[in-house]
């Protein structure tokens, strides 16, 4: 039996657990995604953008799911107490696939900001969510219409017109289970047209366990509006995560995104940005650091399709042990997309000869009045600096730590909030001397 008719065969026989606590928003969309999943099936390396990532092995584990929504028998703040100091932050979380309605010292939003469970949201105002709910993802893959057809909550944020939310809202995604778990879950974002807002999306895990954690973000960003998202995987080596990323910019909106791994098992995050305004403007920045045999694969898409936009993508990855890494970027510059700039930069580190590195840059140009580039390096560490280095009584492992970090560092230097930039100096520098890092009071790093 194929993996998708194992999964069919469960969607089929417990639809009506699946949707009965469901909002008709979300079980409208269900019914949709469930016939493309099965007309699409899951992925193969045959498709262009799952070359370096095959997921039908992932799916083939036995994973146990949270269809009957069984409440979860932690408090997330219990576990997880996030104390970077003078990071001022909206702290929301989700438990594995459910959002934790805890309200224990949140602090305040602008009027008219949302923020909270997507099925609950749904079910109480469908008017708000309706126009946006799967109207990016349901032209998405066969992971994307799984995770539809299966999904029971997640997390919305809303900010209305001209509304500037100077609280970063930090959404923690903690990953707790006994038994080997798929979780599945849904982000919505809709900043309206003249409003600003920025959000941090942590992952985290309790339990060394199994686990996959399917994840499919659709952001909507209004005429003149600005938003930040920040994503910071910090998991462990047995748990594989499918990312998402679907987001539509109106004319002269801003979006600028990083995304940085910091320990995982298996990860791919795919990132689809559609430029449908005059002047909109994204910045894409990934850092991925992986050892032993983890696997990071990074794909993204940059649509222009109307003229005058900009985008730059930058992604940084430093591989040891057995390691393997994947970048897939492609620049779509549309016949009427005239006088764009775009700008693509893919740079890499294999630190042993048993590290992989995959790079396919890819530029697709139909207009003629355009500044475009694109380029890609793969290398070692810089012999002559590390010999220099030496020559000054720098230990060679000291001296790999600090070019490795002055690498990383462009990346992390680009992040906006000052706190958050310090603390992932700390933690990337840990992180290169194999080290843990715990914050005050915080039970996941044991």
């Amino acid at each position: 039996m194929s993996n998708e008719q194992e999964y069919i065969d469960l969607f089929e026989q417990n639809r009506c657990m699946i949707e009965e606590p469901c909002a008709a928003l979300l079980n409208k969309a269900r019914g949709n995604a469930y016939t493309l999943f099965k007309a699409a099936g899951f992925p193969t390396p045959k498709e262009e953008q799952y070359k370096y990532t095959d997921v039908r092995p992932i799916f083939a584990e036995n994973y146990g799911m949270n269809l009957g929504r069984l409440e979860s028998p932690i408090n997330p703040r219990e576990y997880f107490s996030c104390d970077v100091p003078n990071l001022h932050t909206r702290q929301e979380y989700v438990v594995n696939d459910t959002y934790y309605n805890g309200s224990e010292n949140k602090i305040q939003l602008p009027e008219g900001v949302i923020v909270g469970s997507l099925n609950e949201i749904a079910s109480t105002n469908p008017t708000l969510l309706e126009p946006y709910y799967n109207a990016l993802a349901s032209a998405g893959d066969g992971v994307t219409h799984f995770n539809t057809s299966f999904v029971q909550d997640g997390f919305v944020l809303y900010v209305p017109r001209n509304t500037v939310a100077d609280t970063t809202i930090q959404l923690m995604n903690v990953l707790r289970s006994n038994v080997d778990m798929l979780f599945n879950r849904r982000i919505l974002v809709i900043v309206e047209e003249g409003a600003q807002a920025s959000m941090l999306v942590c992952d985290h895990a309790i339990e060394k366990i199994k686990s996959l954690s399917i994840q499919v973000v659709e952001i909507f960003i209004g005429k003149n509006a600005q938003f930040d998202l920040y994503e910071l995987e910090e998991t462990q080596g047995e748990n594989r995560r499918l990312n998402q990323l679907f987001v539509r910019q109106e004319a002269d909106s801003r979006f600028n995104h990083t995304n940085i791994t910091l320990t995982n098992g298996t990860t791919r995050n795919s990132a689809y940005v559609a430029l449908e305004g005059e002047g909109a403007e994204v910045n894409m920045y990934g850092l991925a650091i992986s050892d032993k045999r983890q696997h990071i694969d990074n794909t993204t898409v940059v649509d222009h399709k109307v003229g005058r936009c900009n985008s730059n993508e930058l992604y940084k990855y430093i591989l040891d042990d057995e390691a393997k890494g994947a970048f897939s970027g492609k620049m779509l510059i549309r016949k009427d997309a005239q006088q764009t700039t775009s700008q693509q930069t893919n740079r890499n580190l294999c630190l042993t000869k048993s590290a992989h590195m995959y790079a396919q840059p890819q530029l697709e140009i139909y207009a003629d009045d355009v500044k475009c580039g694109h380029g890609s390096t793969v290398g070692q560490l810089d012999e002559n600096a590390l010999f220099y280095m030496r020559q000054r009584g720098i230990p060679q492992e000291e001296a790999r730590h600090l070019l490795m970090f002055a690498f990383a560092g462009e990346v992390i230097d680009a992040i906006k909030l000052d706190a958050l930039r310090e603390r992932l100096h700390i933690l990337v520098e840990k992180r290169f001397r194999g080290e843990l890092n715990r914050c005050k009071g915080c039970s996941l790093c044991k």
